[in-house]
């Protein structure tokens, strides 16, 4: 059989059944984004199957799959009427709606998709926090995050920075990185090394910030928003002309002994990250110190951490892996690339990651941040005309965050070289999921169970396959 990628997923309450049993089909393609097909029964297992999924060998829990609440997500949301907005989070957050997304990701202050750059306290030299303050978040992400919670009360919020207020860093200027482009007012004498810490690393700096975070923590709180963990640094080795801040492993590690304490007093966790680089020694550093890896409760990775995390998984099996960050693309939103991010998602989940973020929910048309990076977002608005789309990649994140459960575990498969995902849920329900990569339409025979399915699927298409047991 041709090398494919599949999207099938399988619901079967009983594993040994070998009656015909009726499946319900949807397919995701270029042409035909949710397309639900009729006529599809399991087969009684026969020789010859081409794929197994072995039900006895589960790997690691799914905790969850979701996206991101950043300021130019809720403007573009905004300009829609009050009731394209309410089917959106509905479509995206409620339980067994659509998207059923469940864990999501938001800033620390300012990020690379804000309308400009802000911190919760710009006084210098303020290191009892006294003028610290979210009023600018009053007006973005936390009427986003409301929105999503009206749909999902249960709603799991993690958050990072992308930079520290200014006056604490070495260039006391938010960026690391000119921009030819003229998008800050860097200048050369403050530009950042990716290989060192721009946050001074002085303690009072450290009390300072982890109080910082701590107020962060308080202040959503008040909002009826509970924030779950924390990653100290978006990034820690990216430079960049938007709000960001360099920080070696060993920087980390010190500020982490600051930070873990008091979000631990408010039952936040810590994780190691966001790590985007291949260098697997980062995270050794952090997980093999004992005095730091107390403290750690999981890692994320991003971008070019994805080539990191097979031996991260390999050297630390029980460590909680969060993809946190999708690639984000040039902003037209086009179904090659929903072909690659469904290579990303299979790399991350085939290596042991437990949940899979993505990043821009809704962004205006083209996508362009204010720092003039175009993007891909889930859903694109139409400013001018008030209307919005799905695009391929929510289909793509609906066909696996849909049917994938929290707590459900990945399950090994076996045979042929079809690439593809298989999961088992809680209630022993069946998900696998592959992409058919073929230009032409091909056979699928997958065993599952004593049970065997057996649909021709459409050429380049994503499938998902529910099998309705009695």
């Amino acid at each position: 059989m041709k090398k494919i990628t599949i999207s099938i997923v399988l619901s079967m309450l009983v594993f040994s059944l070998c009656s015909q049993e009726k499946v319900t089909w949807v397919s995701t393609s270029a042409a035909a984004q949710w397309e639900v097909k009729k006529g599809l029964t399991t087969m009684p297992l026969s020789p010859g199957f081409d794929i197994e999924v072995q039900l006895d060998k589960p790997l690691q829990t799914i905790e969850g799959f979701g996206t991101c609440f950043n300021e130019l997500g809720w403007t573009s949301l905004s300009v829609l009427s009050k009731n394209d907005r309410n089917a959106i989070f509905r479509e995206l957050f409620a339980p067994g709606v659509g998207a059923n997304f469940n864990i999501c990701r938001m800033p620390v202050g300012a990020n690379d998709f804000s309308p400009h750059w802000y911190s919760y306290n710009e006084t210098d030299g303020d290191f009892e926090m006294k003028n610290f303050s979210i009023a600018n978040d009053l007006k973005t992400l936390i009427p986003f995050i409301k929105s999503a919670q009206r749909q999902r009360p249960a709603l799991k919020i993690w958050a990072s920075p992308w930079s520290s207020p200014a006056w604490m860093k070495y260039n006391k200027h938010y960026a690391l990185k000119s921009s030819k482009a003229g998008y800050n007012d860097l200048k050369p004498v403050q530009e950042g090394n990716e290989e060192t810490d721009m946050f001074i690393q002085e303690d009072k700096y450290f009390k300072a910030y982890a109080l910082y975070f701590d107020k962060f923590i308080k202040a959503y709180q008040q909002q009826d928003i509970r924030i779950h963990m924390v990653m100290p640094q978006n990034e820690f080795k990216a430079a960049q002309i938007f709000p960001s801040c360099t920080w070696t492993a060993k920087g980390l590690g010190k500020f982490i002994h600051y930070l873990a304490p008091k979000m631990a007093a408010s039952k936040v966790a810590v994780f190691f990250g966001t790590m985007n680089s291949s260098n697997e020694k980062l995270a050794d550093s952090i997980l093999s110190n004992k005095q730091i890896n107390q403290y750690i409760k999981g890692i994320g990775l991003q971008w070019a951490g994805k080539d990191a995390i097979a031996g991260i998984h390999q050297r630390y099996p029980a460590l909680r892996i969060y993809q946190t960050e999708q690639e984000c693309g040039d902003g037209n939103n086009n179904w090659a690339y929903c072909v690659y991010t469904w290579g990303l998602m299979k790399h991350y989940l085939s290596n042991g990651a437990n949940a899979y973020m993505y990043w821009n929910t809704s962004l205006k048309k083209g996508g362009i941040s204010t720092w003039g990076w175009k993007q891909n977002s889930l859903i694109s608005v139409d400013t001018a005309n008030k209307t919005f789309q799905y695009n391929f990649e929510y289909y793509l994140m609906k066909q696996v965050s849909h049917y994938v459960n929290a707590g459900a575990k990945r399950l090994q498969t076996s045979g042929g070289d079809a690439n593809l995902l298989a999961f088992m849920n809680t209630d022993k329900s069946i998900v696998i999921i592959c992409y058919n990569e073929s230009k032409k339409d091909e056979t699928l025979r997958i065993k599952v169970g004593n049970n065997l399915i057996n649909p021709i699927v459409k050429a380049e298409s994503f499938n998902t396959f529910i099998v309705e047991a009695k």
